[in-house]
């Protein structure tokens, strides 16, 4: 029997290219695959979660959103993995800067993705699991932003945090151990990731800063930060 569709999405066999971007927001996700892929077709729309299927310069990409979350991106990352036979999930998302360094609109590339969660649990480790990017998609990722010229940019780490109100002030104790800015997927994207053999990256545009209280808007997340959108899709394979 089988496994497609999911509980989560209705897409069918080989609707999904090798290479999806994930943003949160389905409004977001919408954006990308109007704006930048080529005869996009709406693959999946279960619970509202858009996913999208075109070619860029070429290539057949997807985009779907995944929600707020680990949990959530846990569930649509595995499924995608799993289930739909993509290789590849590069999430495209927000994240707040914990150092002056960075700037709104500022990218960051996760190296890595320190987590609050419990999410590695599940997999009954001896000790404390290290989410990583794909070092594949990271050195693509780079060529890519360096090949643009105008974007400025880190890699460095990430934190994936479960709480977004948040009663104390744990990211003075980040900042120390230079953790750059702070999201709330990439770690649960690069365990399933690590589980299941597959490759994965978060690329973060900074989207308000802990550090000076700078934030901007909810349309201004929904339809703007190209450059990162420009970076994954060069990314893309």
């Amino acid at each position: 029997m089988s496994n497609i569709p999911t509980p989560h999405i209705a897409a069918k066999a080989g609707d999904f290219a090798k290479t999806v971007l994930m943003p949160g927001d389905p409004l977001r996700a919408k954006y990308v695959a109007e704006t930048f892929l080529e005869s996009p077709v709406l693959v999946n729309n279960v619970r509202g979660v858009n996913g999208f299927t075109g070619t860029y310069h070429g290539k057949r990409v997807s985009v779907m959103a995944s929600g707020m979350g680990i949990p959530s991106i846990g569930i649509y990352s595995y499924e995608l993995f799993k289930f739909y036979d993509v290789d590849n999930i590069i999430r495209i998302g927000t994240a707040g800067a914990l150092t002056a360094d960075l700037k709104i609109r500022d990218v960051v590339l996760g190296m890595g993705a320190c987590t609050n969660s419990n999410y590695a649990a599940q997999y009954q480790l001896p000790g404390t699991f290290a989410p990583i990017a794909s070092y594949k998609l990271l050195r693509r990722a780079v060529e890519a932003v360096e090949a643009m010229g105008n974007v400025n940019y880190k890699v460095g780490n990430l934190l994936s945090s479960d709480t977004f109100y948040s009663e104390g002030t744990l990211d003075v104790n980040w900042r120390k151990m230079g953790v750059l800015a702070v999201e709330m997927e990439a770690a649960g994207l690069y365990m399933n990731a690590a589980r299941l053999g597959k490759h994965a990256l978060a690329i973060c545009t900074i989207s308000d800063s802990i550090i000076t209280g700078e934030a901007t808007t909810a349309e201004e997340r929904q339809s703007s930060f190209n450059d990162m959108v420009k970076i994954a899709l060069e990314t893309a394979e």
